[in-house]
């Protein structure tokens, strides 16, 4: 678990407010060795999640069935980006952590009551009732290569053609009430008229959730166009890193006061971002590093203004325009 504050920051003109951010790496977290996987197996029946970072990550066993059988969330170094099969259900198919570290969380979406493909993580101390900025996503390897080749008959999950999706949905929680909006991520996309844009995801991608609003917690519902009598064919897993909570805001002096901002994206970024001039068409866009030097300014534009960024430095930058500032991460390809 890491924690970023951004301290104060040089004087310019008025004050603004940035956010202190604490990542849920799973780094710290303990495994007996390479290339295994959390499992407590002393409570049947009962929670026996983990904490990291400012989340609650749960886990429920049982063993009524006459197996161990496990729902919701499990913790991983396992490299394994090949095999298919449930017994590798622990492994993701990028084979490490995003940004090359050891451990990830590896979450099963099934409510071991309805057997629904749901799973609900808590927020825990600063981080409740406040914004999640995201997380990294990606597919398990037993996923993945379900989808890629299919199963035979014991496990009828088909290889997907045109049509096909496998997609995460993420919903807040604030106040015991399910917030309006949502955010929607495909693992799978083959919805595509060219088919050439059809994709698995396999490497690490950010899910933005800070769309949500103020939460207390939040729902992951993963869905599948390959489905039967018993409901999805398809398993339902995802890979999960660096869950990121923006539990308080901190004044600091600095770049510039503002409203909401323009919209930005892709937050994180490599190479580009694409800034959202609608509401503030004709305005100069102008780029600040966390120290409230210029890196970066634009022509006024109308519409959408696209800004090369390849040749920043990795690390948090905000955007001014006619309407406020906006913030973005630079990071490596």
């Amino acid at each position: 678990m890491r924690q970023f504050v951004i301290a104060a920051l040089m004087a310019v003109a008025l004050p603004a407010v940035a956010p202190a951010q604490t990542v849920a790496t799973f780094d710290d977290l303990s495994l007996p060795t390479a290339d295994t996987y959390y499992v407590n197996n002393t409570a049947y029946g009962t929670d026996v999640g983990f904490n990291d970072g400012l989340g609650f990550f749960p886990c429920i066993y049982d063993t009524s069935f006459g197996t161990l059988i496990w729902n919701y969330c499990a913790y991983s170094n396992k490299t394994d980006s090949v095999t298919s099969g449930y017994l590798n259900q622990y492994s993701a198919k990028t084979g490490i952590g995003y940004g090359g570290s050891a451990k990830y969380v590896v979450a099963y979406c099934s409510n071991p009551m309805t057997y629904a493909p749901v799973m609900n993580l808590r927020l825990t101390g600063a981080a409740v009732g406040h914004k999640v900025s995201g997380f990294y996503a990606t597919n398990s390897t037993y996923v993945y290569n379900a989808i890629a080749q299919g199963y035979p008959s014991a496990a009828p999950a088909r290889k997907f053609h045109s049509g096909d999706y496998f997609l995460l949905t993420v919903k807040g929680f604030h106040a015991g009430s399910l917030t309006p909006d949502s955010v929607n991520f495909y693992l799978a996309n083959f919805l595509h008229t060219d088919t050439t844009l059809n994709y698995i995801v396999k490497s690490w991608d950010w899910v933005d959730c800070s769309s949500l609003g103020n939460v207390d917690s939040l729902q992951f519902t993963l869905a599948s166009s390959d489905t039967g009598s018993f409901g999805m064919n398809t398993p339902s897993y995802f890979c999960m890193d660096n869950f990121t909570t923006n539990e308080t805001d901190v004044a600091v002096p600095g770049v510039f006061a503002g409203d909401a901002g323009s919209r930005l994206y892709p937050n994180p970024a490599t190479d580009v971002i694409v800034v959202d001039c609608t509401a503030n068409s004709g305005s100069i866009i102008e780029v600040y590093n966390i120290l409230g030097i210029p890196v970066l300014t634009a022509s006024p534009g109308l519409g959408k203004v696209t800004l090369k960024i390849s040749a920043l430095p990795t690390g948090d930058y905000m955007v001014r325009t006619g309407t406020g500032v906006s913030r973005f991460t630079k990071i490596a390809r």
